[in-house]
């Protein structure tokens, strides 16, 4: 269940860490009853980072499906495996 403080309640920031941190969640601030800012863990926010990232990567993916810049399975794997010989050492 979400979180939800008012403003004021900043003033205690020991107390606002404590809650970030023991929720795992984002804490919702209000200001005059409305919305107005988010505050979370420096932990759930890397954890969010890393899945914004890797849903911009899918979409970046499911693009390039879409406009048919897609290769054959053997072929790619063909090319990396040509790509990767040609890095080896040479004894």
């Amino acid at each position: 269940m979400p979180q939800i403080i008012p403003i004021k309640d900043l003033k205690d920031t020991a107390g606002v860490s404590e809650l970030c941190h023991r929720t795992g969640e984002p804490v919702f601030i209000t200001k005059n009853g409305y919305g107005d800012m988010v505050l979370m863990s420096m932990e759930l926010f890397e954890s969010m980072q890393k899945r914004w990232e890797m849903y911009s990567e899918i979409e970046g993916a499911e693009e390039q499906i879409r406009q048919g810049r897609v290769k054959d399975a053997k072929e790619a794997l063909g090319a990396v495996r040509e790509d990767y010989g040609k890095k080896l050492p040479v004894n």
